[in-house]
């Protein structure tokens, strides 16, 4: 299902705008419409306009519309940048739905889009104080109304809780609206070895149905000590099928789409745009920077984690794994420091660079890896995921944790103003007008 996707920060003011009093009020958000093969991803809100009162023709409790002229100003800037218009009103009075005077007025709006920008996707939103609802201009087509920040919200319009028996625990932690917004969701993984394959079955087990694995490796015999699934008979087979048979085992029913490619590729990063929340669990800094600012710039949330594993003399030094929510009003990678840019580099050259390339003289040794580690940090992840999605008590969206001492401390990162990926001058809500740091494919 396409997204309308609004950063929580600016529905929090579309909220404020539209219920300053009793009246029916209107507000118009400006945003960048991505579409993949014929077919709307999502939208990207990045903007607000607010009607002034000469910007009605008239404004009751019971109906509002917005003067010809405001609607031409507002239709010259959606030509000439390319840029979607929402068209948002609320019903002060009790009705959650659309109401035939809407669906007239959308009409006519539609008919003059569809002839000035023809190429461009606009939509409408409704907002109450019990749902939002939104559907593209002018159609019977809905829009997952969804709230990005550091909690994520989905529209109400979500379906029945399915098997309430087998959930019967989790629903009496989260409710039956946790349980059925789990099952509303598409979940990307990329990377579905040490840490990737324990987030999968534990997404599997709590009820996600709808998943998106990405990874290009094969299963290694050095693998089977960590990649929960896999068996001997296993090696050689795609880490994507030994992951979707896992979660098969879990939910038979779920739909699952297996990706072996790399994600380094530009169009194998888009294809986390046609999810609702991802994650990421690489073990390389080119994937991180790819992800981290695909995050921002549509709006994507994504938790990224990791363990490093110190050995010195045959004896561990450090035991150390981090985990943290990217999502639009939290800091991002760049923010913290956390991209080692070389790597960067190293990991974005093509196979005939990177053979090329005298700054390149060996790939170094397999960091040590031991499952016990990878399932804590995976398990602090997927909570921090519960945290945002279904309102489970916790507000860490930063955790570092050292194995050694046991101890697991919430990591404060504020966002750089002028950072160029995670603020308004950088990537964030940008959309298809920035590219992404990948190889073209």
């Amino acid at each position: 299902m396409s997204r309308l996707v609004i950063p929580s920060q600016l529905f929090d003011t579309l909220q404020k705008l539209l219920f300053k009093d009793d009246k029916e009020s209107c507000v118009v958000l400006v945003g960048r419409a991505v579409v993949s093969n014929n077919e709307l991803l999502r939208i990207v809100v990045r903007e607000i306009i607010e009607p002034n009162n000469d910007s009605y023709d008239f404004r009751t409790s019971m109906g509002v519309q917005l003067t010809s002229h405001f609607i031409a100003e507002i239709s010259q800037r959606a030509k000439k940048l390319g840029e979607s218009l929402v068209f948002v009103h609320n019903h002060p009075f009790p009705l959650n739905e659309f109401s035939k005077t809407d669906d007239q007025g959308e009409r006519v709006l539609a008919s003059f889009f569809n002839h000035l920008t023809p190429n461009v996707i606009h939509a409408s939103l409704l907002i109450t104080p019990e749902v939002s609802i939104a559907r593209v201009l002018g159609s019977q087509q809905y829009l997952k109304v969804i709230q990005v920040g550091d909690e994520f919200y989905l529209d109400r319009k979500t379906k029945e809780t399915e098997n309430v028996l087998l959930y019967d625990r989790q629903i009496r932690a989260f409710g039956h609206d946790g349980q059925k917004r789990l099952q509303s969701l598409r979940v990307g993984i990329v990377g579905v070895g040490g840490t990737g394959s324990i987030v999968a079955q534990q997404l599997a087990y709590l009820g996600v149905t709808n998943f998106l694995l990405i990874d290009p490796d094969t299963l290694e015999e050095s693998n089977l000590n960590r990649v929960v699934g896999a068996i001997r008979q296993d090696i050689g087979e795609a880490k994507v099928d030994i992951t979707k048979r896992l979660i098969n085992q879990i939910n038979l029913n779920a739909t699952i789409k297996v990706v072996q490619d790399s994600v380094l590729k530009n169009s194998i990063a888009k294809l986390l745009i046609d999810t609702d929340f991802s994650f990421c669990c690489t073990d390389s800094h080119g994937s991180r920077a790819i992800l981290n600012q695909l995050a921002y710039q549509y709006y994507v949330p994504i938790i990224d984690m990791g363990v490093v594993i110190t050995v010195q003399n045959k004896k561990i030094e450090h035991i150390v794994a981090r985990t943290q929510l990217l999502s639009p009003g939290l800091a991002c990678m760049v923010c913290g420091n956390l991209l080692d840019y070389e790597e960067v580099r190293r990991d974005l050259l093509s196979d005939f660079e990177r053979t090329s390339d005298p700054y390149i003289l060996n790939e170094g040794q397999p960091a040590p890896a031991v499952i016990s580690i990878n399932s804590t940090i995976a398990s602090m992840a997927v909570t921090m995921f519960l945290n945002s999605v279904v309102g489970i008590p916790g507000t860490a969206r930063f955790i570092n944790y050292n194995a050694i001492t046991g101890i697991s401390r919430p990591a404060h990162c504020t966002p750089h103003p002028t950072c160029v990926v995670c603020s308004e001058s950088g990537s964030l809500g940008k959309a298809d007008e920035w590219t992404l740091p990948a190889r073209s494919d």
